[in-house]
C-alpha cells in the first residue's frame, strides 16, 4: 500500500483551518480580543474535523453475490455505515462531556482541568502511535510486506518509524506528567516535592536511554523496542513532575501544554493530516514561548524549574508560621475607611481571591471608591494563582475594566506612591523574602513591591496558613500592613457594605 494522498480542496481546507488557528492565538493575547479569538478556533476545529471526516470515510467492500471472478465490476468498496455511526457517537459522546464540563467546572479547578485535557492529548499521541504500530498499513506507513512465520510482517518506513517513536516518547511524558501535575493542584497530592536520592541521574540516564532505543528503532521495529520507549517515556513523565514543587505549577502546566502540542504535530506526520501538525506546532511553540516568558518572570531557568525549582529547597526555609510575632489586625470598617481616603488603590489579586470566587464583588467595590474619586488599578503578577493568566481571566469575567489591570513591571514603580495596597489571597509573589533572604525557596522571584505602599491590606483566612511555596510571608508583620482574617469574599462584601 501506498501512503495516503490528500485531495488539494482537503489541503485547503486544513490551510484555512491553520490560518483560524494562528487568529485564535492572536486573538487569545489580549482580554479585549480573546472572544474573538475563541471563536476563530472553534471554526478552525470544526473545519479540520469536518473536512478529515469527509476524505477518511470509512469503507468495505461490497462482496460479489455470483461468486469470485464471476463480477467484479460488483465487488466495489462501499460506505461502512456502522463503522460511520460509532465514529459520529464518540464524536457526540466527547463533545457532550466537554459541554458539560466546562458549564459546570469552576475558575478555580481550570488548572486542574487543564492538566487533565493535556493528559488527554498524551495518551490519545501514545494511542495513534499503537495502532499505527500495529498495523501501519493502515496508515499509509508500510508498503512492503515481509512473509514471517504464521502472519505477514509490514515493514514501517525509517522516517515513520522516528515519528511514531518521537510521538509516542513525548505522548507518554504528557500523560504521566500531566496526571501527576492534576493530582498536586488538585489536593489528592501535597504540594510539597517528592526528591528521590540521584533523581538527575535517574532522569539523564532514563533520557539518555529513550533517545537512544528511537535510534534503534529506526534499525529494527521489534515490538520490545517499541514498548520499551512507551513504559520509559511513562516512567520519566512521573519522576519529572513530581519533585517539582507547588509554586512552580503555572511553568509546569504551560510546559505540559507545549508537549502535548509536540505530541500532536508528531502524530499528524504518522497520519498525513497537516492540520495536526500545524495546530501541534503551534501549540507547542507558543507553550514553549510562555514558559520562557514564565521563567523569566520567576526568575529562574527552565532546567531549573524541571531539575526541582522553588520545591526542591523549601525545606530551607523558615515554612510554616512564625511564631511570637506582632501583627496588627483590622475590619473592614478601618479598610472602607482608610481607601475611601486615599487617592490611589492597588488591588493585587491572588489565588485565594480564586477560592473565594470574590471576583465579582471585588469589582464591586473598586467600582464604589472609583464613585468617591479614589484611582483603583489591579496588579497581575506572571504567576498568581495556578496557572498562565488566572487572575486576568478571572478579572475579564467580572468586567473589571482592561485599562484597570497592569502586569508586574508596568505596575511595580507605583507602589511607592499609593497609599493603600490592597492584597487578597496573594501570599507567594507579594513576599518580600524573594528579595531579601537567600535562604528562601522563592529567593531571586521577582515581586509585587507591596510593602513600599503606605499602607498594606492583606485578606487571609487565617495566620496558620502558608503560600504555594511553604513559606512564611514577611510582610504580615510589617508595621504598614493590617491583617484582614476571613473569608475573601465575606470581607469584602463587609466593605463594599461600609462603603455605602
Amino acid at each position: 500500500m501506498h501512503e495516503l494522498t490528500v485531495s488539494p480542496w482537503a489541503s485547503l481546507a486544513y490551510l484555512v483551518a491553520g490560518v483560524c488557528f494562528i487568529l485564535a492565538l492572536r486573538g487569545l493575547s489580549s482580554p479585549a480580543s480573546s472572544q474573538r479569538g475563541n471563536r476563530f478556533g472553534i471554526i478552525g476545529m470544526t473545519i479540520a474535523v469536518v473536512t478529515t471526516l469527509v476524505t477518511h470515510v470509512p469503507v468495505r467492500m461490497n462482496g460479489c453475490p455470483l461468486g469470485i471472478g464471476r463480477c467484479a465490476i460488483l465487488d466495489r468498496p462501499v460506505v461502512d455505515w456502522l463503522t460511520v455511526i460509532e465514529i459520529l457517537a464518540a464524536i457526540g459522546l466527547g463533545a457532550a462531556i466537554g459541554l458539560v464540563t466546562a458549564r459546570r467546572i469552576a475558575m478555580t479547578a481550570m488548572p486542574q482541568l487543564v492538566a487533565a485535557f493535556h493528559s488527554l492529548v498524551g495518551l490519545a499521541a501514545v494511542l495513534v502511535g499503537v495502532a499505527a504500530y500495529l498495523n501501519p498499513q493502515a496508515f499509509g506507513i508500510s508498503d512492503l510486506v515481509v512473509p514471517m512465520i504464521g502472519q505477514p510482517f509490514a515493514v514501517i518506513h525509517p522516517v515513520s518509524r522516528i515519528e511514531l517513536g518521537l510521538g509516542v516518547a513525548i505522548g507518554a511524558i504528557t500523560f504521566s506528567g500531566s496526571v501527576i501535575a492534576f493530582l498536586k493542584l488538585n489536593g489528592n497530592m501535597g504540594g510539597k516535592p517528592i526528591m528521590l536520592p540521584g533523581r538527575h541521574l535517574i532522569n539523564i540516564a532514563l533520557l539518555a536511554g529513550i533517545l537512544g532505543l528511537i535510534a534503534y528503532f529506526v534499525t529494527d521495529q521489534s515490538p520490545w523496542i517499541f514498548w520499551t520507549i512507551a513504559i520509559l517515556s511513562f516512567v520519566i513523565g512521573f519522576l519529572l513532575i513530581v519533585p517539582i514543587g507547588g509554586a512552580d505549577m503555572p511553568v509546569v502546566v504551560s510546559m505540559l501544554n507545549s508537549y502535548s502540542g509536540w505530541a500532536a504535530a508528531a502524530m499528524g506526520f504518522t497520519l498525513h493530516n497537516s492540520a495536526m501538525i500545524i495546530t501541534g506546532a503551534l501549540v507547542g511553540s507558543s507553550g514553549a514561548i510562555l514558559s520562557y516568558i514564565m521563567c523569566r518572570a520567576m526568575n529562574r531557568s527552565f532546567i531549573s524549574v524541571i531539575a526541582g525549582g522553588f520545591g526542591a529547597v523549601a525545606d530551607t526555609s523558615g515554612g510554616g508560621t512564625a511564631i511570637d510575632r506582632p501583627w496588627k489586625r483590622g475590619s473592614a470598617e478601618d479598610a472602607a475607611f482608610l481607601m475611601s481616603q486615599a487617592e490611589q488603590v492597588i488591588i493585587v489579586p491572588g489565588y485565594g481571591m480564586a477560592v473565594a470566587q470574590a471576583q465579582h464583588v471585588l469589582r464591586e467595590m473598586g467600582d464604589k471608591l472609583k464613585a468617591e474619586g479614589v484611582r483603583v488599578k489591579y496588579a497581575i503578577h506572571p504567576v498568581a494563582g495556578r496557572m498562565p493568566g488566572h487572575m486576568n481571566v478571572l478579572l475579564a469575567e467580572a468586567n473589571v475594566p482592561y485599562d484597570d489591570v497592569f502586569e508586574l513591571e508596568d505596575i511595580n514603580s507605583e507602589f511607592a506612591q499609593t497609599d493603600v495596597a490592597f492584597v487578597i489571597g496573594a501570599n507567594d509573589v507579594t513576599n518580600p523574602a524573594a528579595k531579601t533572604d537567600k535562604s528562601s525557596p522563592i529567593y531571586g522571584m521577582p515581586v509585587l513591591d507591596v510593602e513600599k505602599a503606605k499602607t498594606v491590606l492583606f485578606i487571609k483566612r487565617s495566620m496558620g496558613g502558608v503560600g504555594y511555596a511553604g513559606v512564611d510571608n514577611d510582610l504580615f508583620y510589617r508595621d504598614n500592613t493590617m491583617m484582614l482574617l476571613a473569608d475573601a469574599k465575606k470581607m469584602v462584601e463587609d466593605i463594599v457594605k461600609a462603603l455605602d
